[in-house]
């Protein structure tokens, strides 16, 4: 059964958006281990260095592998019909998107959170991934065929004090991904969500509390959160399953997640 992923995934075409780091890093990699290599990654995110030192990573170990990393800020949304109508013909056609790219910025109460704040929360978790996955899914349409990954948040579902904001935007995430999944269940185009509870990854805490360490490793005591591989191959197994079989929403949370969350309140203290 198992063995069935490398060929279901072989030769298809991955755009994954924050793939410099966290998730989106460790997405990438389950990816080129669970083909092989045989497949084609686009590789997109704001720091084109990770970028390369992450293909230069991969294709020494997979050398069918094929990898394009390219920069995109997808909080500039201006630049995303640019980005995409610029990809190599090796690499335009889409088979699966991976909407990772995210952000949390502090945990303010209502009332004083920072209207920077909230533009940017919006503008990369909300209106660059609707405005990317509008792209993709006119592509996808004219075949009839492809994969829509979204990375949502337990927090899309239950919010939580001093999330208001990114609660709100993992919610609206939810809404697309649902009517999206309503206009296309009659084509062979999946629409699959992912909403992971407790993670800790490389940078998401630290973009967090603005590069405090301390109050970012806080987050993680007293409970065993998931980890950014965990996530990635959760992904990895939706899009490698039978095409007509939809994995449409997928809650993942740890063990003792409930200490995490009341840690995620108490910082409001701190």
């Amino acid at each position: 059964m198992f063995g069935n992923i490398a060929k279901r995934l072989a030769g298809k075409t991955i755009l994954i958006t924050g793939a410099s780091a966290g998730i989106g890093k460790a997405t990438a990699q389950s990816f080129a281990e669970a083909s092989n290599g045989d497949i084609k990654l686009v590789l997109a995110a704001r720091r084109l260095e990770k970028l390369d030192a992450l293909r230069d990573e991969l294709s020494a170990k997979y050398p069918k592998l094929k990898v394009y990393p390219v920069i995109l800020d997808v909080s500039k949304i201006e630049t995303i019909e640019p980005f995409f109508k610029g990809l190599p013909q090796e690499f335009g056609t889409i088979d699966v998107l991976v909407n990772n790219a995210g952000k949390a910025l502090g945990l303010d109460p209502i009332g004083s959170v920072n209207p920077k704040d909230v533009d940017v929360m919006f503008q990369t978790n909300v209106l660059g991934m609707i405005q990317l996955t509008q792209l993709v899914v006119a592509q996808m349409k004219q075949r009839n065929k492809g994969d829509i990954i979204q990375l949502g948040s337990v927090a899309g579902r239950n919010p939580y004090p001093g999330g208001g904001i990114y609660c709100a935007t993992k919610a609206a995430l939810r809404s697309f991904t649902h009517v999206l999944r309503e206009e296309l269940i009659n084509t062979r185009i999946r629409v699959m969500e992912i909403e992971p509870g407790n993670v800790e990854s490389d940078e998401f805490s630290l973009m967090r509390f603005r590069g405090d360490k301390s109050r970012a490793k806080k987050v993680y005591e007293n409970s065993e959160p998931l980890t950014q591989e965990d996530i990635a191959e959760l992904v990895v197994f939706a899009a490698s399953r039978r095409e007509n079989t939809v994995i449409a929403e997928s809650l993942i949370f740890g063990t003792n997640q409930a200490s995490a969350y009341h840690l995620y309140k108490g910082s409001l203290d701190n």
